[in-house]
């Protein structure tokens, strides 16, 4: 099993950047899939972005595709997700997820959640 701890949520200002982090527990982190969602006051949870256990390949929704990043350090257990160019309509709880096989966009496909971090985008 994984835990996840998401972080570096907060407040910012259209146009602006933030970095999200999400630590993982438990020595098998390198063999599971990343993933990061969010979900928005009144909707369902979406897709933002996934990386394979390597590193090597990624996935992103269109919405995010050319501003968001994500990344992940296999040596501290921990994937990021780098956001610019950051607008209202991205304004969400942001969850990270793990799950034992390929990219996937689909929450369903993820075993393992945590408990989200706060992204506020607003003047």
């Amino acid at each position: 099993q994984v835990q996840l701890v998401e972080s570096g949520g907060g407040l910012v200002q259209p146009g602006g950047s933030l970095r999200l982090s999400c630590a993982a527990s438990g020595r098998t982190f390198i063999t599971y899939t990343m993933g990061w969602f969010r979900q928005a006051p009144g909707k369902e949870r979406e897709f933002v972005a996934a990386i394979s256990w390597s590193g090597g390949s990624t996935y992103y929704a269109d919405s995010v595709k050319g501003r968001f990043t994500i990344s992940r350090h296999n040596a501290e257990n921990t994937v990021y997700l780098q956001m610019n160019s950051l607008k209202p309509e991205d304004t969400a709880v942001y969850f990270c997820a793990a799950r034992r096989a390929g990219l996937s966009g689909s929450q369903y496909e993820y075993n393992y959640w945590g408990r989200g971090t706060q992204v506020t985008v607003s003047s």
